[in-house]
């Protein structure tokens, strides 16, 4: 090159790739043979794509034993931090167990009933599976139990197939094959490092999705709430509606009403008190224990069920029995359970790992999403054959537990235990308990779940994912949980297909004083250079946005031809492209540069590449694409391609 002598070579130990200095085109001159640097780099993407770390480093240059405890700590965490394990970390989980124990009691008695399923197999899902995540979870502060949002999926979605009251067996079988599939599904995630897939529903979504749950659950307890004993099976709140006022005359039950409403109060009154005052958590979290002991009493002596009082009546006492025998693993029922277990499966997961996250960053430590997803999924395959429905990370519980002063996931193991000892010894004592408490428990317990300052700050950050959110919520409240469900997911994919295949670019001018060069929309004091125009595109140039991407920058072009025409200033005569934020492009991208060339050849322009990746420049050479523009037309800056294309104007600034 005629520049040669002057060049100072820095080299890239990887590619070999000489990069010279200023004003002078970036010539690729690999050592390494094209084919082996593209197969090296492709194992280098598959594996940033599919492993954000390096599974395996702990394992490396380590004994035989060594090794073999390490695979041990990694499916089994409490292996790891229970030989730092002592008495004050005990005490602090022991109270922290002994509080949630105290919250998740009569909320599994209600969210069962959202299950449709009898109020045993609520407190079953809060004995075995927290066990199980003890000994596999990463996280220290999450609860395992049943949640609102998924017992209200999952009793949806089931009752779409099975009657729970005629069909009561084949229900709960269906249940128990439908939580096996969410345990299979959260454990494959994890064993493939596959948990990125559930990143595709959007934090706006689920904002959405979550608040319009809280009001259907809500809009779902009016049924006990107010003692109205025929109610539609519908989810939306037009139909919902329509049967509350549809039993105003001869439905509603004044005595369920008064109990109903004065426990809402004291409820809601209590979490008011522990949000003003955090050292009084306590306050909230026994409140729905001691409105179940003294609705009951209140029940019992005033024999206020034989006024029409709805009771939870009798719960089976004893521990979970096996229910292997029950799940479907052939037949038609089958299918439908798989493809129940996926969905509520992944609603589960993404609940839980955002509650183990939140919690995480706020005691600074890090929670392994790939081992979440299989402590998740372990606990619900083993719950499924213990007659356990679908649980998951509770955000209530845990933070209760968290507020407690918990230390480790022992605070898991006392709550079992708690529910261990209800189960064996006092269930019958909730035989007198109104209905109305639950469902009262149940309405102060989501009314959280409606986040409305997340919603306006989602609308002033961004419109689209406020659509999203607002579409989630409406598609709930107004059809049911799935349609909801199916909007946020379409809508949140929906964005993600906008922005792959739309992707930004920019006109960039010439920040004065400097070799600069930035968006003239963002810097109004960018100037652009007489005959030069300048062309970012911020993304990646796939086979989905191309073409786009090509009719974009010709338009970029054309724009700024008829700008020129109009105000008598001299045409363009290169078109640089600016390509440092273009992290890769494949074989539908070079053959849409193909064909900008050959339209700029047309219009008299010149096309100039400046500061493309490694990886784009291999591609570009193994394509032949220097060849066809030119290798002195590819630069190392903009500033080194605009000095080339407009130099007398630069000398003259």
């Amino acid at each position: 090159m005629a520049h040669q002598d002057k060049d100072h070579e820095t080299k890239d130990m990887e590619t070999r790739t000489f990069i010279p200095s200023q004003n002078v085109p970036y010539i690729h001159k690999v050592g390494i043979p094209p084919k082996q640097g593209l197969l090296k780099e492709f194992k280098t993407t598959v594996k940033e794509t599919f492993f954000s770390d390096d599974p395996l480093r702990p394992f490396k240059d380590q004994p035989k034993s060594r090794q073999f405890m390490l695979g041990l700590q990694a499916v089994f965490p409490i292996l790891e931090w229970g030989r730092n394990y002592n008495l004050k970390k005990f005490r602090g989980d022991l109270i922290a167990g002994l509080t949630i124990a105290s919250l998740c009691i009569p909320q599994d008695i209600g969210y069962s009933r959202l299950a449709n399923l009898p109020p045993q197999f609520g407190l079953y899902s809060s004995f075995v599976p927290p066990l199980i995540y003890a000994f596999m979870g990463s996280s220290r502060d999450i609860a395992i139990g049943p949640v609102a949002v998924v017992s209200l999926l999952l009793g949806t979605l089931l009752q779409n197939e099975f009657d729970p009251v005629s069909d009561a067996l084949e229900y709960r079988r269906l249940a128990f094959t439908a939580t096996f599939f969410a345990g299979i599904t959260q454990a494959t995630l994890g064993v493939l490092r596959l948990g990125f897939l559930i990143d595709f529903l959007s934090h706006a979504a689920v904002v959405g999705f979550m608040g319009g749950a809280a009001i259907t659950i809500a809009l779902q307890q009016l049924k006990g709430f107010l003692g109205i004993k025929h109610f539609t099976k519908k989810t939306d709140i037009i139909s919902v509606m329509k049967s509350v006022f549809g039993s105003i005359d001869h439905g509603w039950n004044w005595q369920t009403i008064v109990i109903g409403a004065s426990f809402l109060a004291f409820l809601l009154s209590a979490k008011y008190l522990s949000k003003k005052n955090k050292k009084l958590f306590w306050v909230s979290a026994i409140a729905p224990l001691i409105s179940v002991i003294l609705s009951t009493l209140f029940v019992y002596i005033t024999h206020a069920d034989k006024q029409g009082v709805a009771i939870v009546k009798h719960i089976e006492k004893g521990i979970n029995p096996p229910s292997v025998n029950e799940i479907y693993f052939s037949g038609e029922n089958l299918l439908k359970g798989f493809r129940i277990g996926i969905v509520a499966g992944m609603i589960a997961l993404t609940e839980a790992v955002a509650i183990g996250r939140t919690f995480a960053s706020m005691k600074d430590y890090q929670v392994d999403g790939n081992k979440e997803m299989i402590a998740l999924g372990t606990m619900n395959v083993v719950g499924s054959m213990t007659s356990c429905y679908v649980a998951t990370g509770s955000f209530s519980r845990s933070a209760v537990n968290y507020m407690a002063g918990c230390q480790t996931a022992v605070s898991n193991i006392v709550m079992s235990l708690v529910v261990f000892l209800t189960l064996k010894f006092l269930t019958p004592l909730f035989e007198y308990t109104p209905n109305a408490i639950l469902s009262s428990i149940i309405i102060s317990a989501v009314i959280g779940l409606i986040d409305y300052e997340a919603a306006i700050l989602i609308w002033k950050i961004d419109k689209f994912d406020f659509v999203a959110c607002l579409g989630a919520f409406l598609g709930v409240v107004f059809a049911s949980v799935e349609i909801g469900l199916l909007i946020a997911v379409s809508i949140s994919f929906a964005k993600i297909l906008l922005q792959v295949t739309r992707p930004r670019t920019a006109i960039l001018g010439r920040i004065p004083m400097t070799t600069v060069y930035r968006n003239i929309q963002q810097y109004p004091e960018a100037t652009k250079v007489p005959g030069v125009l300048i062309v970012r595109v911020d993304s990646a140039i796939y086979f989905s946005n191309s073409n786009y991407t090509k009719e974009r920058i010709l338009r970029w072009l054309t724009e700024e031809e008829d700008h020129l025409r109009a105000t008598y200033q001299p045409k363009v005569q290169s078109l640089i492209i600016e390509m440092s934020p273009v992290t890769d492009i494949d074989t539908s991208g070079i053959h849409a540069f193909e064909e900008l060339y050959r339209s700029l050849v047309k219009r008299d322009v010149q096309l100039v590449l400046a500061n493309p990746g490694r990886l784009v420049l291999d591609k570009l050479y193994a394509s032949g694409f220097p060849d066809l523009i030119g290798e002195n037309k590819i630069f190392l800056t903009v500033a080194d391609a605009v000095l080339t294309c407009a130099p007398k104007i630069l000398q003259q600034v």
